[in-house]
């Protein structure tokens, strides 16, 4: 009860304050906004993601060797 209170009374302070009208101005600009981006097309999506998919493919590759290596080299060097 106690935190509905609170909220009620940030609600009504934001609201003298202006602050929900500014952020109703934003979301509507944001809106506006939204509707002049070009969006990829369904083909584009697919190809990038492939991309994305085998670059993180081939650097997890990357990075399973190099640790393989080092740790090869650490324990070979503890050896001696």
């Amino acid at each position: 009860m106690i935190l509905l209170g609170v909220a009620v009374a940030v609600f009504f302070w934001a609201w003298q304050k202006g602050h929900l009208l500014r952020l109703g101005n934003y979301v509507d600009e944001t809106k506006v906004e939204l509707r002049k981006c070009t969006w990829p097309t369904r083909e584009e999506l697919k190809g990038s993601t492939v991309v994305v998919i085998v670059s993180t493919g081939i650097v997890a590759i990357f990075t399973v060797g190099v640790d393989f290596f080092i740790s090869q080299l650490v324990i070979m060097l503890n050896k001696f």
